[in-house]
Order: C-alpha cells, then sequence, then structure tokens
C-alpha cells in the first residue's frame, strides 16, 4: 500500500501533518517576507503571521472584543439577582 503524503494542498487548502519541530513552529508565525495569514506548521488551514502588523490590529479586535463580551457577562449576573419583573399580559 503507498503511503499517503503528509503536507500538500486539497481543494486550495493547504494540510501538513508531519511531526512539527520547535524550529518550524517559530518560523510558520513569524515571517517577515509575506502577507497576513501563512500556512499552518501542523494541520490543516492558514494561521496569522505575527510579523505584519495587521495580525496585531485581528488580535487587539478580537481580545477587545472578548473583554467586552465577558464585562457584559458579568453585567447580567449582577442583572439577575434583582428582583423579578412581573408581565400581564392581555388576552383581547
Amino acid at each position: 500500500m503507498a503511503d499517503k503524503p503528509q503536507s500538500g494542498e486539497l481543494f486550495g487548502i493547504p494540510y501538513n501533518f508531519e511531526r512539527p519541530s520547535l524550529g518550524r513552529m517559530l518560523s510558520a508565525y513569524w515571517q517577515p517576507g509575506e502577507g497576513m495569514l501563512v500556512k499552518k506548521p501542523f494541520g490543516i488551514g492558514y494561521t496569522l503571521n505575527l510579523a505584519n502588523w495587521r495580525s496585531w490590529v485581528v488580535l487587539l479586535v478580537a481580545g477587545g472584543l472578548y473583554y467586552q463580551q465577558s464585562q457584559s457577562a458579568g453585567d447580567s449576573e449582577e442583572e439577575s439577582e434583582e428582583e423579578p419583573v412581573e408581565v400581564l399580559v392581555d388576552d383581547d
């Protein structure tokens, strides 16, 4: 039986299932000459290139949205501690 390829592309999406090394992991996330998205060092798809400033903008926006969501979840817990509201429905 023929060995299956460990890396390549399938429908234009890259994959790599070779055992990752520390050097390959570090070099995959820091590629100064490349765009914002680069091939993942292990797995399927793309990841952020931390050498590109646009990746840092994406991380800051995602972090800000996560922080805002976690703060609003904390506020809703405080509101649930208040007394319940009575709702009247008119059946006309």
